[in-house]
Formats: C-alpha cells, structure tokens, sequence
C-alpha cells in the first residue's frame, strides 16, 4: 500500500470511530457524498438554502462550577445578530489587580456558511487555547453566508474590534491587557483574520487602546480558480476535497464572482507597498498548518509570499495531518496550543 492510500485508509478507519460525534459525522465523509447535505443545506432552484439542522452546540451553562473557567456570551450588534463568546481564565481573578492576560481575539471556522462560537468542536478549542496559554479570549459570531455573502464576515468582525475597545464589559476592563492583543481564526476563520488584520492596521489609531501585536493564520481557507498540488492529491479526502470547498466558495463570495477574487485568492490583488504598515507597526504573523491538509499549498504561498514583503513569519507547518484535526484530535489541540504560546511569549510586554 503506498503512502497515499494508506493515509486514505487510516482517514477511514477514524471517520468510522468518530461516527458517534455529531460534528465528525457531518466532517469525515464520502468524499463524493452532496457538499449541501453535509452541510445541512438543501439548494432551493431560485439558488438560496434552506438550513436543515443545527450543529451541536455548547451551552454557557455546561461551564457552571468550573474550576478553571468563566464563560459568557454578550451581543455586539443585535440588530445583526452578532455578538462574542468571552472565555475567562480564574487565575485572571487570583492575580487581580496585580496582573491582566493578553487578549486574543478569535474567528471561528465553518468556511462561512456553518458554525458558530458555540459550536461544539470549536468551544473545545475556545477552553483548550484558555486554559493552556492562558488568555482571555473573546471568540466573535459573526453572520452567515449564503444569507449574508462577503464582506459581511469581514465587517462585522472589524465591527467587533471596535466594540472591544470601547466596551465596558467588566470582564474586560479588570483582567485583560487590550495592549497584548491577536487576532487568531482557523480556516475559514484564519481568512478573516488576515483581511481583517489588514483593515485594522489602516486604522490602529482609531482601535486605541486595542493594540494588536499579531496575527494567527491557523489552516488558513484561501482558495483559486486553478487547482494546486495539494488539492490534486486530496480529491478523494473524506473532509475537504476540492468541490466541497468549491461549493463554500460559491455560496461565500459576493454573487457572480469566482475563486480568484480577492477574498478568496489574495494573492493576485497584492498591492506594492500593501504590509507596509504592518512592518511598520511590528506586527508578526503565526502561519500554522499541515502538509496533508488540501489547503496547505495556498497557506504556503501566503507565507511565502509575506516573507518575501518583509513582514515577519513564524511559519509551523507540520508533516502529516489534515484539515481539522487540531479540533478532533485533543493531543494535537494541545500542541497548537503550545505553538501559539510560544509565539505570544516571545514579545508580549507586561501590563
């Protein structure tokens, strides 16, 4: 057997131990299986969804008694729907007054269109990345395609940061540093960190006191009309084969536009002198993924592509893996976690 089908295989034989878990059924599946029905979406002829069900979810309440944990949801903009899940480590209220954790901001994954801060995979993540760095974290729901396409991602999550700055949620004014702050997102979520990064550092004035340090691209979502390498060897991948993310891609991007538009495929509109302001302002750039993910070549092109600008990369691309797996496998949750760690460590300043 050679390597390939093997790694077919083992994917397999952990799809079928996962079936029990309502979020890797959806995940680990037949490859050529309907990308809406695994969605949960029915395509209607006039070309929107219906949603036919709601991923699993962790409720607030399942946090009640934690020892380590307090967790909240609060709005931002009820009108849109939007609002933030706050993770708050109990450590932060032991070394009040005398010291406050950094701040990481975090987009979730769904490639757009599924999931939310409460979703149970990612809420596993949200505790992991709390309790293991530790930050406090506020992870932001923002609003869905197909019903509300790119930028609308994108702004309400720049709308995010503002209301972060100028919130008086007592959360975080008594325990976290505004002035060590990052913007983390996996996948899809890792795509808005970098657009909304880029934003945020044409107005870093406006964000005071938010003072963002850096950025984390975890298995970052970026995508092209022209299929890269590892797209080709992952067309039979049981969790994201190419016409899967083909399908989030034209239910995301603005009506009529195709892979290589410049949420989608940033590459091709790199403007000179575009990371100007965020060599200007220190910033650095954690690039964290898998050689098996069928993204990964896209990832690496941007890091490359980023080193090339000047812009510091700390780039942590493990052999192996696929897409997901630091959200189904708890030891390699625990491994980004580490990674992410030593990446705020090495230049957060004390409050």
């Amino acid at each position: 057997m050679n390597a390939s089908s093997k790694a077919y295989t083992n994917r397999q034989s952990k799809f079928s131990s996962l079936m029990a878990d309502p979020i890797a059924a959806i995940s680990f599946a037949d490859p050529h299986a309907d990308p809406y029905g695994r969605l949960g979406l029915v395509r209607n002829p006039d070309g929107s969804v219906t949603r036919q069900f709601e991923h699993p979810k962790t409720p607030v309440s399942s946090y009640d008694g934690s020892p380590i944990l307090l967790v909240k949801d609060v709005p931002i903009n009820q009108p849109k729907d939007t609002g933030a899940r706050i993770f708050l480590p109990k450590e932060a209220l032991e070394s009040f007054p005398g010291r406050k954790l950094p701040l990481l901001i975090y987009f979730h994954s769904g490639g757009f269109v599924i999931g939310s801060v409460a979703t149970t995979g990612f809420d596993d993540l949200h505790r992991a990345l709390a309790t293991e760095v530790p930050f406090v974290i506020v992870s932001i729901e923002h609003r869905l395609a197909p019903e509300h396409r790119l930028p609308a991602a994108y702004e309400d999550c720049l709308e995010a940061l503002h209301w972060i700055k100028s919130s008086q949620d007592e959360w975080l004014e008594k325990y976290a540093d505004l002035s060590n702050s990052f913007l983390m997102g996996s996948s899809s979520g890792g795509n808005i960190a970098y657009h909304v990064g880029l934003s945020a550092s044409s107005c870093v004035d406006d964000l005071k006191p938010l003072n963002i340090k850096g950025l984390i691209l975890h298995q970052a979502f970026f995508g092209g009309n022209k299929r890269t390498e590892s797209e080709l060897r992952a067309l039979n991948d049981t969790l994201l084969p190419p016409h899967f993310t083909d399908v989030l891609w034209e239910l995301s991007l603005p009506v009529g536009a195709d892979r290589d538009h410049e949420f989608s495929n940033p590459v091709l509109s790199i403007k000179p002198g575009q990371f100007d302001q965020i060599k200007a302002l220190g910033w650095k750039i954690l690039m964290a993924g898998y050689e098996n993910d069928a993204l990964f070549d896209r990832q690496f092109e941007i890091a490359k592509i980023l080193e090339g600008e000047g812009v510091p990369v700390v780039a942590n691309f493990v052999e192996g893996g696929y897409h997901g797996i630091d959200i189904f496998e708890f030891p390699k949750t625990k491994v980004l976690c580490e990674v992410v760690k030593e990446f705020i460590i090495s230049f957060v300043t004390t409050a």
